[in-house]
This record gives C-alpha cells, sequence and structure tokens, in this order.
C-alpha cells in the first residue's frame, strides 16, 4: 500500500511509557477476552432475557414530513416595453421553475411514503426471525431462510428508494441553480432604462415571488440531504444486524446485534460522539489517514501496524474515527460525500472489531474538512 493512501503518523514521546503485557488486548488475530460490547446503554442494543439475547426492533430514522408546495406567481400585464417583455419572460421562467418543484414535491412525498411501507415490512420479518431463534430452532432453517430472503429484498427496495432521493437531490440543485438566476435577473432588470412605472411594480412583485422561491427551494433541498443522509446510515446498520442475523440462522441461534452497531450505540450512551457531532481535534495529529481515492484500499494492515504498536505503549488506549467528507460542492454533494464516508468508516470499524479492538474503545464521529480532497478516515488517539 502506498504512503499516498495511507498515512502512519508514529506515536512521540507521549505514548514513550512503561512497556505492559498485552495478552489481553492483543489485536488480531488474537481475540481479546473481554465482553467486546461492554455494558449496554441503549434500548436499541441487545437485552438478556433468560440467558438469550434479543433484539428490539430498530426505529427506523425519522423522515422529514414538510410538503414543499410553491405560491402561484401574480398575473401581470404587458407594457410594451424592453423592461415589461423581460418581465414576462421572467414570470414564465419562474412559472416553469415552480411547476418542477412542484413535480419534485409529489416524488418527494411518494418516496417517503414508500420508504415507511419497505421498512415496516422488513422489521416485521426481522421481528419474526427474531421471536423464531428466541425460542430456539434447527440450523439452517428453510422457513427462517425464506424470511431472511425477503427481509434482504425489503432492506434493497429502501436502499433502491434512497437512490430515488438521491436522483431528486440533484434535480433540487438544479432548480436552485435556477431560481438564482432568476434571483439576480429580476434584481439586474430594475437598473435597464426605458421603463414605465408600472414595469418597476410589477418587477417588485415577481423579484418577491423570486425570492420565496429560493427559500422554498433551500428548504426542499435540505430536507431531502438530510433524509438521504439518515437512511443511508440506517440501511447500512442494518445490513450488519442481518449479516449477523445470516449466521444466527446457520447455526440456530440468536446473538444480538451487530459489535458494529453495539459500538455506534455505546458512543451515543456515554462521552462518545456519533457522526453528526463531530470530536474535537483541534491541535491533534491523526494516527492513521485512509484516504478512498479508488475502490478496495488495502488499508488492513498499516491500520493493525499502527495501532498495535500504540497498544504496546498503552494497553488501555481508547481511539477516535472520523469519518471526513470534502467541504466543497453544494449541498447535495456534500450530503453524499458524507454519507459515503461514513460507510467507509463503518467498514473501518468492523475492521478493528475483526481486529480483536473492543468496539468500545471506540468513538466514531463525522465531520466536513475544506482541506480534504477525497472521502477520508481518520484514526486519532484520545
Amino acid at each position: 500500500m502506498t504512503s499516498a493512501t495511507v498515512r502512519t503518523t508514529l506515536v512521540g514521546a507521549a505514548l514513550l511509557v512503561s512497556a505492559c503485557s498485552f495478552s489481553e488486548e492483543a489485536l488480531w488475530p488474537s481475540l481479546t477476552g473481554e465482553d467486546p460490547a461492554g455494558e449496554a446503554t441503549t434500548e436499541n442494543m441487545a437485552t438478556a432475557t433468560n440467558g438469550q439475547a434479543t433484539i428490539p426492533a430498530a426505529a427506523q430514522p425519522s423522515l422529514g414530513n414538510s410538503s414543499f408546495d410553491p405560491v402561484n406567481v401574480t398575473p401581470g400585464t404587458p407594457t410594451g416595453t424592453f423592461v415589461g417583455e423581460k418581465v414576462v419572460e421572467l414570470r414564465g421562467e419562474l412559472q416553469s421553475l415552480q411547476g418542477a418543484i412542484a413535480q419534485h414535491n409529489q416524488i418527494l412525498q411518494e418516496v417517503r411514503a414508500k420508504i415507511v411501507g419497505d421498512s415496516q415490512r422488513y422489521h416485521n420479518t426481522v421481528a419474526a426471525m427474531n421471536a423464531r431463534l428466541q425460542v430456539g430452532t434447527t440450523p439452517g432453517n428453510p422457513i427462517l431462510v425464506q424470511q431472511f430472503n425477503n427481509a434482504q429484498v425489503d432492506l434493497d427496495h429502501v436502499e433502491s428508494d434512497i437512490d430515488i432521493m438521491n436522483q431528486l437531490a440533484q434535480a433540487v440543485s438544479t432548480d436552485a441553480t435556477m431560481s438564482a438566476f432568476l434571483a439576480e435577473s429580476a434584481h439586474a432588470a430594475f437598473d435597464v432604462s426605458g421603463a414605465v412605472d408600472e414595469d418597476h411594480v410589477q418587477l417588485a412583485i415577481l423579484e418577491d415571488e423570486v425570492n420565496r422561491t429560493v427559500v422554498l427551494i433551500e428548504r426542499l433541498l435540505k430536507e431531502v440531504s438530510s433524509d438521504v443522509r439518515r437512511q443511508t446510515a440506517y440501511v447500512s446498520t442494518e445490513r450488519s444486524n442481518l449479516n449477523l442475523l445470516s449466521a444466527g440462522i446457520k447455526s440456530g441461534e440468536i446473538y444480538g446485534v451487530s459489535l458494529v452497531n453495539q459500538a455506534m450505540a455505546s458512543a451515543a450512551g456515554g462521552s462518545n460522539n456519533l457522526a453528526g457531532q463531530p470530536v474535537d481535534t483541534t491541535g491533534r495529529r491523526p494516527l492513521v489517514v485512509i484516504r478512498f481515492d479508488r475502490n478496495n484500499v488495502p488499508y488492513e494492515q498499516a491500520l493493525y501496524n499502527a495501532v498495535s504498536k500504540v497498544l504496546e505503549q498503552r494497553p488501555s488506549a481508547l481511539f477516535d474515527l472520523v469519518a471526513v467528507a470534502p467541504a466543497s460542492g453544494d449541498e447535495a454533494t456534500i450530503a453524499l460525500n458524507s454519507s459515503k464516508s461514513r460507510r467507509h468508516a463503518e467498514n473501518v470499524l468492523r475492521s478493528l472489531v475483526d481486529m480483536g479492538l473492543p468496539p468500545s474503545r471506540i468513538a466514531i464521529s463525522g465531520k466536513t474538512a475544506d482541506n480534504a480532497n477525497v472521502n477520508e478516515v481518520r484514526l486519532y488517539l484520545r
């Protein structure tokens, strides 16, 4: 692996403490002897019932509930001047833009309803599987296998719904560009000579309606981007839970929630932070920086070497895993990059857990950064 992809920073004098035995915290391929999940701190973590772990139905993150209906464009009367003709032209473009907004709002409401329906079917199926595993069943029970396949299909449908929302966000970004052009054109028309008073009256009304449309589009884009971000994280979490549920079906036993999700739940319940509440990394030098500038970045060995070196010096060390997305681009682009960066961070977290690092040692968070040109995952020593 090249240094351009993963930069490992050697730990300095702050870590030069007396060496300790590391038999209980050894990383890959050895596993730690302690409970990797730590203490359950949230409702969504596994709870013990009659000696077995059960999985409460995970709550789907909330979707926005706003409806974005544009106001009607005020009609006007031609004045026969050049400015009057410009007002008529701008009014027609505004009407077309508002028609596009109305269409995009309708798509948004339909996709939201579809996500809710697909998610409800998914959770009902998962609940049925967990109930059967809770009381015990035969390994590879064909009924559970069929239910598992159905759950995967429903989750695939949710993911397809998110793809539609991504496309919608791009279309709304185009609307935003058009609205900015109309606002600038309407404002500039006041300075064109040869206008009559009625032209300026109609221009003032038009400019006000354009500005309200700009605000409406900004709200629409913000809500769509938020929906995409939350639902993408939700699907990623449920993919992890399905992977563990698959292992439970093969053995006929229930295991609990994914270790990855337990680490995130611990972060939410304790002093750690989840993405959306960035940790303060000011003045802190990352231990490892993984740049996802291509597919299949081979970071595992460098990550293992860096973390194992730290743990040789500080067996009780804690870490902050930060998903970093570039801060450049419009809101939709930033939202998409943030979602991708979050998925990369979840993969890195899984690698650390597979290596044997207790997930309670890792806090995961996310942020955007001006100095990031591609999606990155940075690992800090806390």
